[in-house]
């Protein structure tokens, strides 16, 4: 069969050989079911490591799961979270945090997908006023929808404005690795000692064959969430290959090791990418998404050839993902049929 490379999504990628085996190892016998396991309890001491105090990550099957159970969680039905428009549980979730919770979702504007600690303030004159929804979680991504990425004075700088106000910060953090690795730094400098409250631990999209993480930095956040997680159809009886990957995808360095590649290819990309005078990148290219303004007779040439997104069709731009298994030649690849395209006008 045809080795087949997209750039539509990290999602389309397959599973890191090292994970593969992980599942293998734990798939032996009978063990607890619903996460009284063996390998959900040593994920305890994993992920506490990781982010430098103690934490339990809470497994759940997909992203849209993880911030769905993480954000009814801790929201009554007439509260609301504040997230960018561009934000994955406003445009990609289908209204599931809000036939779960009830609540609905206040969108702030941006122009590169990150929210700032002022514009908290816009709904100010919400607070206390019955007939308003109370605003109660800001939610960002990191890394954003636009491939860009907070760096850790920005993120402790929401969580401040966010506390002063009455208010939570969860992070979607379904590309978290490559938001990591991008500001070369760790999971306890950039979530715990910044006062993040929750995040939604994302490995699927970074080599993972299945599974996510909710994980409560603020523990008293996290008393509703084996009910909700229950009652969202989000507990795996199964639950230790979930756990199972997760332990090796933190201990091994996985997570790291296949960021890195991934924005490694990003960059490679975007330099590729400046021979060509018409294609314009429109986005810092900060983790492993790179966004250009690209021709609509170029785009139809090179779906042809392989898929991806087209991000906004009325200003012609569209999406390329880098995943964690792309190579230089891969991209070396893609790079040939933009020069084949422009030979043949």
């Amino acid at each position: 069969m045809e080795k087949k490379h997209y750039f539509a999504s990290d999602n389309y990628s397959g599973v890191d050989s090292e994970i593969l085996k992980s599942l293998e190892r734990c798939n032996f016998g009978h063990a607890d079911a619903y996460g009284y396991d063996s390998e959900t309890e040593k994920s305890e001491k994993v992920f506490s490591e990781l982010f430098g105090k103690k934490v339990k990550p809470f497994f759940v099957f997909n992203g849209t799961g993880s911030n769905v159970v993480a954000l009814s969680s801790v929201l009554n039905r007439f509260e609301s979270v504040i997230a960018s428009e561009h934000a994955h549980i406003h445009q990609d979730e289908c209204g599931a945090l809000e036939l779960i919770s009830g609540c609905k979702i206040l969108i702030l504007p941006t122009k590169n997908g990150k929210i700032s600690a002022q514009q908290l303030d816009s709904f100010n004159h919400y607070r206390g006023f019955e007939h308003n929804v109370q605003p109660k979680v800001v939610s960002i991504s990191q890394s954003t929808e636009l491939g860009t990425v907070y760096s850790n004075s920005e993120i402790k700088e929401l969580a401040d404005k966010a506390h002063s106000l009455g208010m939570y910060i969860h992070v979607d953090g379904a590309r978290v690795s490559n938001a990591v690795v991008s500001q070369n730094t760790t999971f306890k400098e950039m979530f715990s000692d910044t006062g993040v409250d929750i995040l939604s631990f994302g490995g699927t999209k970074n080599g993972l064959l299945f599974g996510e993480a909710v994980v409560f930095l603020n523990e008293e956040l996290s008393k509703n969430i084996l009910y909700v997680r229950k009652q969202s159809m989000q507990l795996f009886s199964k639950n230790r290959f979930i756990a199972s990957q997760f332990n090796e995808f933190i201990t091994k360095s996985i997570w790291k090791k296949n960021a890195e590649n991934s924005n490694r290819m990003a960059q490679y990309l975007k330099e590729k990418l400046k021979k060509f005078d018409e294609i314009e990148t429109v986005y810092s290219v900060d983790s492993n998404a790179v966004f250009a303004k690209v021709e609509p007779k170029l785009i139809e040439y090179l779906l042809e050839y392989t898929h991806f997104y087209i991000w906004n069709e009325s200003e012609s731009v569209v999406r390329w993902m880098c995943s964690f298994d792309t190579t230089k030649e891969d991209i070396d690849n893609f790079i040939f049929k933009i020069e084949e395209f422009y030979k043949k006008l």
